[in-house]
């Protein structure tokens, strides 16, 4: 198989699955859909004070570490099926905003402070599918509608061609628990249809709730061990009605549990969708986010090279993934001329120019 099989874009890409060659495919898109969603959620959680916006911070950190989960499983899958994992390639981080890849053009990405806008495309990008709504391979409207259609392309390569012909991977490139062991999510290898079906539900239902009619996602909330864990879509919902979900509500009665509470003086007034190319060589805040962008492209290769039998690299980027974080709540301390704050750009830096 290529190395690149998923360098695609601008390609007349395929709506179905129909071989092998397909579902891989389609997974490394996968991928590239989980990935894409981190940079836009990583900005707006970096711009909050965590003293003074506890509540923000907790909703959307835990987003994030379950995307993680999201983008590990989607790479179980991939190598499952005989795949190569790919994140450490310039298309990962085109410039904002952008598209959702191989989506509806309607679902756009930004890199925004916490706010309004941040969380009506947050809304957007974890919209649930209706039940019944189609399944859609690209151009896909929901992300649930993109995982039914990786569902059912890979039910029909195992009934055409049989499970031992489907799931050809080296079990030894699967990662599992790891350092997210302790979260809501399970990580856990992927090895036949059955394992490979239980990922992609984990996936959905984080996203859209369980059944996609219901607020929770079948998981424990870790902070809260005594209720439910509550999906993506409704979690960002409880921060933009501003009162959390409780036992008994449902997405037609809205949460009407407690307060989520919000204070906008303790949100970095971040300049929206910013470019190294702001600012001219040798600027401060240009040299910080060029450190910023080598820091997070050195993770992005650690997570290939775990994906592509070196598990134990999971864990060493989860440090390297702190050591970013660092780096851009230092940024955010930095004022432009006018008066915003700074922020990362999340571009891309070849291998051969990381220090």
């Amino acid at each position: 198989m290529p190395q690149d099989q998923s360098i695609t874009a601008g390609a007349t890409a395929t709506t179905g699955i129909t071989t092998l060659e397909d579902l891989r495919t389609h997974l490394q898109w996968a991928i590239e859909v989980e990935h894409s969603t981190l940079p836009p959620y990583l900005t707006a959680l970096y711009s909050l004070d965590p003293e003074r916006n506890a509540d923000a911070v907790q909703l959307i950190g835990g987003v994030f570490v379950e995307e993680m989960i999201h983008l590990a499983l989607v790479a179980n899958l991939l190598n499952a099926v005989g795949g190569e994992p790919r994140l450490d390639t310039p298309h990962m981080l085109p410039p904002h905003p952008r598209t959702m890849p191989h989506a509806d053009p309607s679902i756009e990405l930004a890199l925004l402070p916490f706010g309004k806008e941040a969380l009506g495309m947050f809304l957007r990008l974890e919209q649930p599918a209706h039940p019944g709504d189609a399944a859609e391979g690209d151009h896909y409207e929901t992300i649930g509608q993109f995982y039914d259609a990786i569902e059912k392309g890979l039910r029909d390569l195992c009934a055409e061609l049989g499970e031992d012909q489907v799931f050809t991977g080296d079990p030894a490139r699967q990662v599992a628990g790891g350092p997210f062991v302790h979260t809501a999510g399970h990580l856990a290898p992927v090895t036949d249809l059955r394992t490979a079906l239980a990922a992609l539900e984990e996936i959905v239902e984080q996203g859209e709730g369980a059944a996609r009619a219901e607020v929770w996602d079948g998981d424990k909330d870790v902070v809260h061990p005594e209720t439910k864990a509550v999906s993506h879509y409704y979690r960002f919902q409880e921060l933009a009605v501003g009162r959390r979900y409780q036992l008994g509500d449902t997405p037609q009665s809205g949460p009407t549990g407690e307060t989520v509470t919000v204070d906008p003086a303790g949100i970095r007034p971040v300049r929206p969708n910013q470019q190294l190319a702001d600012h001219p060589e040798g600027h401060a805040i240009r040299t910080a986010q060029e450190a910023f962008n080598q820091t997070y492209c050195k993770m992005l290769q650690m997570l290939e090279q775990a994906f592509n039998g070196n598990p134990a690299m999971l864990g060493m980027s989860v440090g390297t993934m702190y050591a970013a974080k660092g780096q851009a709540q230092s940024l955010m301390a930095m004022q432009d001329d006018d008066g915003l704050a700074a922020g990362p750009t999340f571009e891309y830096i070849a291998p051969e120019d990381r220090a």
